[in-house]
């Protein structure tokens, strides 16, 4: 619970992720080193080979590129649906805010495949911290950490294994900024803003000002206790506005006004790879014209398990538990979460692996069963089995309908599976107490 200053009163114990120390150990494995930095060195390569022999590498990171030579140039970013500076493999509009283009400048200096390279070298590296502060914030005692014992070893094989879920390689595949984005999120709230630091929410708003989904994390921050910095998180996003709106007036009023909602510029809602709520109700309803607010009114109903769920895992010291609560639900609430967007999921397995060594044995299987249907859900590229395009969606048979709806029944199944099990638990001491009283 926050104190009336905005800080909790008490800060549910976890290990205290020490990365210095982390880069301290890695600095003196040159085998590690060298295994670590392998797939960033091979982008790089690629992005080199790719731009001499004119390959089509990254058509996300060529518009991200293009926005920023736009702005540089001083010409509008959303007038149109293509950007003159687009390659022509790669003509799509640009569709984040004004503050995203400016801080895409430095891939203005690249040629596009090179800039897909360096984004991808980032992307690697960021899922690799992201798996780090994963493996550091989990609360397991160190008696049954067993295999936990060698943190950079854990981190190496996930960071290589991970490249095998859909939304990873395919983040990498298109130059996205997923595993960047997500990874600045991270380092934020569960290293920086765990150390009353006075950078705490810093990098959520900046995150924030790139992209609009994360501000459910400046509400993470502000449920959880951390109001100071919560508030800090969405001073830096206003101000990043603020500073566009000085610099291209123009498009940052026509960004908040017009092309904010025009999700038409983003692509069809109903798409096999929209896995949100609006895009289940889209191809449920045959793209009623209430399916959009439906979607909003079902989000609405689901905040309140969320939030009691997340809260629940902040007060028994599962902070890393507690963000994926608040990263799932974000991507349901979202209008547009394609299928790339949840790369959430590598912090997810890495949790649910965790948890394997700690099973009972009337419980063993269930964890088992759990991990590995998650797993399976996003290493099997079942999104792009199915038919899908050209509204094939809207007419699905029922099997495919739940196949092609696996990313959004996977946080749900969770839920209901841990809400139940909680409300069973809290049954049975309630029972033993009642028993308890006469004698």
């Amino acid at each position: 619970m926050p104190a009336a200053g905005g800080e909790p009163l008490s800060e549910p114990a976890h290990p205290r992720l020490a990365l210095r120390t982390s880069l301290a150990r890695l600095s003196v494995r040159p085998r590690s080193i060298l295994l670590l930095s392998l797939v960033p060195l091979l982008a790089l390569v690629f992005g080199v080979v790719g731009w001499l022999l004119d390959w089509r590498l990254g058509v996300d990171s060529a518009v991200y590129r293009a926005g920023a030579i736009t702005l540089l140039h001083g010409e509008p970013l959303y007038d149109a649906n293509t950007l003159p500076p687009e390659p022509w493999w790669a003509l799509l509009p640009f569709t984040y805010p004004p503050t995203a283009a400016l801080l895409f400048v430095p891939l203005a200096i690249l040629p596009v495949q090179i800039a897909w390279g360096v984004l991808t070298a980032i992307s690697v590296l960021a899922m690799a911290l992201v798996v780090r502060v994963a493996i550091g914030s989990l609360p397991t005692p160190p008696a049954v950490r067993r295999w936990w014992s060698s943190p950079a070893r854990a981190t190496l094989l996930f960071s290589l294994v991970m490249l095998g879920l859909e939304p990873v390689w395919r983040t990498i595949f298109l130059g996205q900024i997923n595993l960047i984005l997500m990874a600045v999120v991270v380092l934020d709230v569960l290293v920086i803003t765990t150390r009353n630091s006075r950078w705490g929410g810093v990098l959520v708003g900046i995150a924030s000002a790139v992209k609009l989904t994360p501000l459910v994390f400046v509400a993470h921050l502000f449920l959880t206790g951390r109001r100071r910095e919560a508030f800090r998180a969405f001073g830096v996003f206003l101000g990043l506005q603020l500073l566009m709106l000085a610099l291209i007036p123009g498009d940052t009023i026509r960004y908040w006004t017009k092309t904010i909602s025009d999700t038409g510029r983003i692509g069809p809602v109903h798409w096999a790879g929209n896995q949100s709520l609006n895009g289940l109700m889209n191809r449920l309803t045959d793209l009623a014209p209430w399916a959009s607010k439906a979607a909003l009114g079902v989000a609405a109903l689901l905040a309140i398990p969320a939030v009691w769920l997340m809260l629940r895992f902040h007060r028994r010291g599962q902070a890393l538990a507690a963000l994926l609560v608040t990263a799932f639900f974000g991507l349901l609430a979202s209008p547009i979460s394609w299928s790339h967007h949840w790369v959430w999921a590598v912090p997810l397995i890495v949790l649910l692996v965790s948890r394997l060594p700690q099973a009972t044995l009337a419980n063993a299987w269930k964890r088992w069963v759990a991990t590995g249907a998650v797993v399976a859900v996003f290493i099997s590229c079942v999104l792009l089995a199915l038919p899908n395009g050209r509204n094939i969606e809207l007419h699905w048979k029922f099997w495919q309908t739940v196949l092609g709806n696996a990313y959004i029944l996977t946080p749900l199944v969770l839920t209901v599976v841990l809400v139940t099990r909680w409300a069973l638990q809290r049954r049975r001491e309630r029972a033993r107490d009642d028993v308890a009283v006469p004698g």
